[in-house]
């Protein structure tokens, strides 16, 4: 299992050290001033990854709890081992992923690029949204990729197909965020996080009306197809939520956004 380097010097286990470079910058374009995020917090983590939220969120404050799920098992020990490595014991990690429905379902892991990795088919199915993605988080690079900018334009194509290489199909577990709510008796949720490659709508579908109340905030990245990030604007607003829409720089080529709703 290798370790990479954050900007902050921290070390992190990880699959892929630049991705988890660039997730580090990822995460930190959740935690805006939109977000207020303190001591005693409980924060949900749906889409964990290798659990980069939790360990950030984990080195700034001495009491907080996390809850992270991941539904793959290859991704989801390398988010096990950062939550010891981080050593707060309110870090729990969980072998699943969430839905509208508790069931299983077949996902699509990439090994060179597990934050890919979907039950989702036609997510990354256009290359050509792939090739931006890469062109705009090498344009967006964190400044100690000082390579980045000599990679010729005419090479993102094969760097797609290197990251998009030798993927596997996998059965995964998936529980809606209401059936969480009741096995973990949950009475709070300061910020409900939600990165799941296109399955958003589904996590927020499975969430009962009756637990509406109990969460403060949320971040949930929007692929916007068929109109989704007007339906989840909607529907959060109705809800009582105010709203901010950000697209990242990195992301600003394709229908990807990042939704922030507080009461």
């Amino acid at each position: 299992m290798r370790k990479t380097k954050l900007q902050n010097n921290s070390e992190i286990y990880c699959l892929s050290s630049l991705e988890a470079q660039m997730l580090s910058k990822h995460i930190d374009g959740y935690l805006d001033d939109f977000i207020n995020i303190e001591e005693g917090d409980v924060v949900v983590d749906v889409g964990a990854n290798i659990g980069m939220l939790g360990f950030t969120l984990s080195e700034k404050f001495k009491n907080i709890e996390i809850l992270s799920f991941e539904p793959i098992k290859e991704i989801y020990d390398i988010l096990e081992s950062n939550a010891k490595l981080s050593k707060n014991y309110k870090f729990k990690t969980y072998n699943v992923g969430l839905s509208n429905t508790n069931r299983k379902a077949n996902f699509t892991y990439y090994p060179y690029m597990p934050s890919l990795s979907n039950s989702n088919p036609k997510i990354w199915e256009n290359h050509t949204d792939l090739v931006k993605a890469v062109k705009g988080s090498l344009n967006e690079a964190p400044s100690n990729w000082w390579w980045s900018k000599m990679i010729p334009q005419f090479l993102f194509p094969l760097i797609v197909r290197f990251l998009t290489r030798n993927k596997k199909d996998v059965i995964c577990y998936l529980k809606t965020l209401s059936t969480i709510i009741k096995e973990n008796k949950i009475k709070k949720i300061d910020l409900l996080k939600i990165d799941c490659e296109g399955n958003e709508l589904d996590v927020i579908e499975g969430i009962e009306e009756v637990n509406w109340d109990i969460i403060k905030q949320i971040v949930v990245e929007v692929h916007d197809i068929d109109n989704r990030l007007f339906y989840i604007q909607d529907l959060l607003r109705n809800k009582g939520y105010n709203l901010k829409v950000e697209q990242e720089p990195s992301l600003k080529d394709i229908k990807l956004f990042n939704v922030f709703a507080a009461h």
